[in-house]
């Protein structure tokens, strides 16, 4: 299994953010994972990549256990957090470098992602002139830069256009063809069309797990079903 979650749960004072969760995520999946605004999503995905500590339970990516070996599991994972953190200040070939020299990556891939995501005519920019659809591609190509096996994105598509929705849509979904994908959205159509299955979060506890097959084999409408679920 690419991710193993076994009864994780954190507190946050006497307020429980995540309640016995356990899940499991094998190579190759792309997961839409989803849950009403403090379901837990994002908590979990901070867990899951060394950035927030748990309470109890038991986290392994890649069968490294996140306690025990923390820097090994963030090599194996890619994360671009809901709100995307980048140095605006500084031009996309020099952030992107910034971050392949953090990784230990040959420059040689700075120019490869920047052709992957679509960058090229704005290349040359500083981050603070792009507009925030350009800005999730860095943000992507950060992600990327050192070939992980696992990525995580929590909602990667908040406040794009249309247009922009799609190519980052896009750029997810061939991202997803050699690697592990945990994806967070509030938009149904996103993991319809992106994930090969859904995991529901409602008030830190897991409601649902089914694949998209499952799904349509059920003839199960993705938003109704999410809806009584998390009323």
């Amino acid at each position: 299994m690419s991710i193993e979650v076994n009864k994780v749960s954190k507190y946050y004072g006497q307020q429980a953010a995540l309640k016995e969760v356990s899940l499991s995520i094998k190579e190759g999946d792309v997961v839409g994972f989803l849950g009403p605004n403090g379901a837990g999503k994002s908590t979990l995905m901070k867990i899951i990549c060394c950035y927030l500590s748990k309470d109890e339970g038991e986290v392994n990516v890649c069968g490294q256990n996140i306690k025990d070996n923390p820097i090994e599991t963030k090599s194996k994972i890619g994360y671009l957090p809901e709100h995307n953190p980048l140095y605006t200040d500084m031009y996309i070939k020099e952030y992107l470098a910034f971050v392949a020299g953090i990784y230990g990556v040959s420059k040689n891939r700075i120019e490869e992602m920047i052709s992957i995501t679509g960058l090229e005519k704005e290349q040359h920019k500083k981050i603070s002139q792009l507009s925030k659809g350009y800005r999730q591609r860095v943000g992507l190509a950060a992600a990327l830069i050192h070939d992980p096996e696992v990525l995580i994105l929590d909602e990667p598509t908040t406040g794009l256009d249309p247009n922009q929705l799609v190519e980052i849509r896009n750029l997810i979904k061939d991202s997803g063809k050699n690697k592990t994908v945990l994806l967070s959205t509030h938009i149904m159509q996103e993991v319809d069309r992106i994930c090969n299955r859904v995991i529901i979060i409602n008030k830190g506890q897991i409601v649902a797990d089914k694949t998209m097959v499952q799904l349509r084999a059920d003839n199960i409408d993705l938003e109704s079903y999410f809806q009584d679920l998390t009323k």
